[in-house]
């Protein structure tokens, strides 16, 4: 069931608010969260009811491994009950999502003909595999308490993060699960939440969406092992780059808008990434609960930078081809982590030798070559990451740059498709975000940061309030978002990692 259909917007998501609310009235609390959890399950259940059992299978396994750990936390067995609970969730990832790709290695470096079964990937087996693996280290770390199988079921299985994010922590969600006004209805959260899955909707169903219809063409020339004219490609790179921003912005305003009408205030997950002036700032900006658990779980056990510069290198490309590898059993997603490790390591070098401040003195004009040239590696990555194979990624570099040989003449209209890519991207860079808009009201739980004093004049000014005003303008923006729906509807972009 996608955020962006009929069946969800005018059927379920009013139909569980209503009786969510209504349970904890005439029901308690307890008999609230028991419904949602239902809710959820049936939410998931609606793609492939078959891998609702696998989720149910996972949640009680953690849960009770997790328990396990809590009783000897502080005795040796309490680390290798860790280690099998962390090595049964790994498994289960591996196997859907992992197993016919590393076979086909197998294969190639064996001269073997083993095969199996291509598997369907379970919607959300990334994202809330790692949510139970931190949960366990947590558990062991002595930062997680016992905490109560439905209120530990709801954390995992909450359907606004379920799918794709954000990657949430046990003590993000559940003090606010047991606390004594979860279950009671608030307007203002209600206002608040509903008015930012209107936004988020827009981003989807209007912008990102419609910048589909530039980037697809392009992607599927190079596919089919045909070169594009260099205007045309980099109208299909920059189009893909704005659409998987604005789908992944979407779904993650969507999920804290939807989270929010429930009481529930989410992590902040995206946040105005293609503003960042290096690589490493935008990792800190692009689907930042998955880059905490990156840097947390993988990077600093690995030693971060604790060893040394050429040590610290190496656990960053160590990091970022397995966040690659996260994204996607292929080559493709590979070389996209590849290329970020090498981005961050060479940012590393440059910010320790002072090259942009030797270059360009001036604040402004260092500030925006680094921008620009930030922007220019991200866009090459992300042709990687869209393309369907290292053949077809090569060819559209190719063709960037002039170097295609023989061109097709794929059909989208060119002035069109400039006017998107412009107008999209003008937003990209200058317009206030969600949680700029929203800061006073707190839409995230980490919202006190520096970038949102970075936006300029009167931008800066832009803030939702409860009043006539912003509800005519999210009500207009809710018309339009829902009038798109008519033309198609189409799964988020993350919903296939």
């Amino acid at each position: 069931m996608l955020f962006n259909s009929f069946v969800f917007i005018f059927g379920f998501l009013p139909a569980t608010l209503v009786i969510f609310f209504l349970t904890a009235r005439l029901a308690g609390t307890r008999a609230a969260v028991g419904f949602l959890i239902f809710a959820s399950m049936f939410f998931y259940a609606w793609w492939s009811p078959i891998y609702l059992l696998l989720l149910i299978g996972e949640v009680t396994v953690n849960f009770l491994i997790g328990r396990l750990i809590l009783k000897r936390r502080t005795e040796p067995s309490g680390k290798a009950i860790l280690a099998a609970g962390i090595a049964f969730n790994l498994l289960i990832l591996g196997y859907f999502k992992y197993a016919v790709f590393f076979l086909g290695i197998v294969n190639q470096l064996a001269a073997t003909q083993w095969s199996i079964v291509a598997l369907v990937l379970p919607l959300g087996i990334s994202f809330h595999t790692f949510q139970q693996i931190a949960y366990l280290i947590q558990v062991k770390t002595g930062h997680a308490p016992r905490y109560r199988f439905h209120d530990y079921a709801l954390f995992v299985t909450f359907f606004p993060q379920l799918i794709a994010g954000p990657i949430v922590h046990h003590d993000e969600i559940i003090p606010q699960i047991e606390s004594a006004g979860f279950a009671r209805w608030n307007t203002g959260n209600f206002l608040l939440g509903l008015s930012i899955f209107a936004i988020g909707l827009f981003k989807k169903t209007v912008i990102a969406d419609t910048l589909a219809q530039v980037a697809t063409p392009a992607f599927t020339a190079v596919a089919h092992s045909q070169g594009l004219v260099p205007g045309q490609a980099w109208l299909g790179a920059l189009g893909y780059s704005l659409q998987l921003y604005f789908d992944f912005s979407a779904y993650s305003d969507m999920a804290i808008g939807l989270a929010r009408m429930f009481n529930i205030v989410m992590p902040a997950n995206f946040d105005s990434p293609y503003k960042a002036v290096n690589i490493a700032d935008f990792w800190r900006r692009w689907h930042m609960t998955l880059s905490r658990f990156l840097r947390d779980y993988l990077y600093f056990p690995l030693g971060g930078n604790r060893n040394g510069s050429s040590r610290a290198m190496v656990n960053v490309m160590v990091t970022m081809l397995l966040g690659g590898l996260w994204h996607g059993a292929g080559w493709t997603f590979v070389v996209w982590g590849g290329l970020h490790g090498i981005y961050i390591c060479g940012h590393r070098l440059v910010r320790a030798t002072g090259f942009y401040e030797k270059l360009v003195p001036y604040y402004w004009p260092r500030r925006i070559l680094a921008q620009a040239t930030t922007l220019f590696l991200i866009v090459i990555a992300w042709v990687f990451f869209r393309a369907v194979d290292f053949q077809a990624a090569v060819l559209m570099l190719k063709s960037m740059f002039g170097m295609a040989g023989a061109q097709a003449d794929i059909k989208f209209g060119i002035s069109k498709a400039v006017v998107l890519v412009i107008t999209a991207g003008v937003v990209a860079l200058f317009a206030p975000n969600v949680i700029d808009i929203f800061v006073p009201y707190h839409p995230v739980l980490d919202n006190e940061r520096k970038n949102a004093r970075r936006l300029l004049p009167p931008l800066d000014r832009i803030r939702w309030s409860a009043g006539l005003g912003w509800g005519l303008l999210t009500g207009a923006i809710a018309s339009c978002a829902t009038l798109a729906i008519l033309g198609w509807q189409s799964e988020f972009l993350y919903f296939q990692f």
